[in-house]
């Protein structure tokens, strides 16, 4: 439940990680026995020239998971103490997290054994072997640790393959990857889509160290290098100048962007951190930790993936306009997992129209753009979230009907006009469809309501605040019951309601008389 007053950054990506994490893959973890790590590791050259070549990626990604070192209470210790450097997954059979992960952590390990790389990739059943994972430090499913000589550290880069490979490699003293031929470049550029590329005459200087600091500190971004021009050009073609070049490089239709700024480590992270995305962002189950994570401000578009094309566009120039500053991003309205959980926030987790919204993760406000979404709405729109003046949206139902009703319904739309601006004493229930004790107190209001018929000066109201929002309805529990009296209607009092019908009855009765003899006593002091 969204509670009306301001949520952080946590509750929010909470909530969606929670509800968004994909169901795609369900892949059985590989049995092996007992054996000891070198056994395990080693491959017999004469049975792998003479085995047939997969002709599938079924039979792909079993090769790719046999690399994995099945972790149990015999050969962990001896695999940590063993290895300057071990890749442990952590993962449960029943965890439809560990299922998605598993094969895109083999297919990140044949990828690191082709590369001849040190590290000693494992994984460990945490329900077969709890006293293992726990001395690992597994709390959760799944969970990604590198050990480096026995000292772990926590998994912190994305969750594609290639992610794996790129963090896993900066972290084991490979940060950057040195490029010496034409050939080695267009192999690198068959199975890496993002990396930033530099092109330096000499590996050395000031510019050359910024480089590698900056290539260092970052976890996400494969960093190449080269010192012949032919060769960066492959790379990123149309380098004009021999010394030093930057760019970075991504799969997407703004290709090359290249990087103008003095090369200074802060300075080349910043200018990743803002062009590493897209111009909009296609949000998927493999990338929404990242995007959840960036710490830009977020502007979604929730359409039809074929009605998104249309707008794609003037999303893009609006994009280039705020490209430092704002992330837009395009969820596919049909797609629940990665939806709802943003929507729900919105109450509007029925609609099939395109919308286009706004987080503020700092301050928990969220916006909805309420016209039609042109470049210059949509330019307005993201000037208005950068200033901070646009006004934050609240959830709200229709208004409804409360002719002739004992106890009216408030919604959203309507907390200012029946409760806040009107002049008469409100008793207002607060209540939401899940809560245990609602119901109770709902058959409560009902009675005093009843009891009370007639009294002008008292009106008996409810709101859902499951699907209602207002900046002044700030409640953590529900059932909730508030009196406003009519001379203060910012200072609401909590009544208890676990009382009786009768005891309420009286604390009404007293806040009545007491409302009285307050506006009796203003009454006296006019004349």
């Amino acid at each position: 439940m969204f509670n009306p007053k301001p949520t952080s950054k946590v509750v929010y990506l909470t909530i969606i990680l929670i509800i968004s994490l994909p169901f795609l893959i369900n892949s059985t973890a590989t049995e092996q026995d007992s054996e000891e790590i070198d056994d395990l590791l080693a491959l017999d050259e004469e049975e792998q020239e003479s085995s047939p070549k997969p002709s599938s990626e079924a039979e792909v990604l079993t090769k790719a998971q046999r690399i994995v070192v099945e972790l149990n209470n015999d050969n962990t210790q001896k695999a940590i103490d063993g290895n300057e450097y071990v890749f442990v997954l952590g993962y449960a059979p029943w965890d439809v997290r560990s299922a998605e992960l598993m094969p895109r952590f083999a297919e990140a390990a044949s990828v690191l054994k082709e590369l001849e790389s040190d590290v000693l990739m494992g994984k460990v059943d945490a329900e077969r072997y709890p006293k293992v994972a726990s001395s690992l430090g597994v709390k959760g499913y799944p969970t990604l640790l590198l050990f480096v000589n026995g000292s772990s550290l926590p998994y912190t880069g994305g969750f594609s393959s290639e992610e794996i490979v790129t963090w896993v490699r900066k972290k084991t003293g490979t940060p950057v990857i040195r490029i010496n031929s034409i050939d080695e470049a267009n192999d690198f550029l068959k199975k890496h889509s993002m990396f930033a590329v530099g092109l330096f005459e000499k590996f050395e200087g000031p510019d050359y160290g910024e480089f590698v600091k900056a290539a260092t500190t970052d976890n996400e971004v494969q960093f190449v290098e080269t010192c012949t021009s032919q060769i960066a050009d492959v790379l990123f073609p149309d380098v004009k100048s021999i010394s030093p070049v930057l760019g970075l490089v991504k799969s997407e239709p703004e290709r090359y962007t290249l990087y103008e700024d003095a090369f200074e480590k802060d300075k080349i992270l910043q200018f990743l951190n803002d062009n590493k995305f897209p111009l909009v962002t296609f949000l998927t189950e493999v990338n929404s930790v990242k995007v959840y994570a960036s710490d830009k401000l977020q502007v979604y578009v929730f359409a039809e993936a074929d009605e998104f094309q249309k707008l794609l566009e003037p999303f893009q120039n609006a994009a280039r306009k705020f490209k430092s500053k704002i992330m837009f991003v395009f969820v596919d309205i049909k797609d629940d997992n990665l939806a709802k959980p943003f929507l729900t926030l919105f109450g509007l987790e029925d609609s099939e129209d395109t919308l286009v919204t706004a987080f503020d993760y700092k301050t928990g406000a969220k916006y909805l753009l309420e016209s039609d979404p042109t470049l210059a709405n949509i330019e307005e729109f993201g000037l208005g979230l950068l200033k901070g003046i646009l006004p934050p949206f609240y959830k709200s139902q229709a208004i409804p009907d409360n002719k002739g009703a004992d106890i009216i319904t408030v919604v959203g739309k309507t907390f200012d006009d029946l409760v806040l601006s009107n002049s008469k004493n409100i008793l207002l229930e607060i209540h939401t469809p899940w809560c245990l004790n609602c119901e109770t107190t709902t058959k409560q209001v009902e009675k005093l309501a009843k009891h009370f018929k007639g009294l002008e000066n008292l009106v008996f109201a409810k709101i859902d605040a499951s699907v209602n929002e207002h900046p002044k309805l700030e409640v953590e529990d529900y059932p909730t019951l508030l009196f406003y009296p009519a001379s203060n209607k910012s200072n609401p009092i909590k009544l208890p309601t676990k009382s009786s019908s009768k005891d309420l009855a009286i604390l009404i009765n007293k806040y009545l008389k007491e409302q009285a003899h307050d506006e009796q006593h203003v009454t006296k002091d006019e004349l």
